[in-house]
């Protein structure tokens, strides 16, 4: 099991998402729900084709928080 923050951002007529810690894998969706599935299959082939080059999967460092400014 595998756990990556991933980054979800509204476009001007879809959503598109990313994360930090596997570049290159980005994902669009017309929806956030189509966003959400799309990257977490673009995530699986992503890994798949790590394990498949026999090159190590990233460990997670990214991290999010929303920051109170006053």
């Amino acid at each position: 099991m595998y756990r990556f923050l991933v980054v979800i951002e509204k476009a001007n007529k879809n959503y598109s998402a990313y994360s930090p810690d596997l570049p290159g894998c980005v994902a669009t969706g017309e929806t956030r729900e189509k966003v959400e599935q799309n990257i977490y299959e673009a995530i699986e082939m992503h890994i798949q084709g790590l394990l498949e080059d026999r090159s190590s999967i990233p460990k997670p460092h990214a991290a999010a928080e929303y920051l109170v400014i006053k």
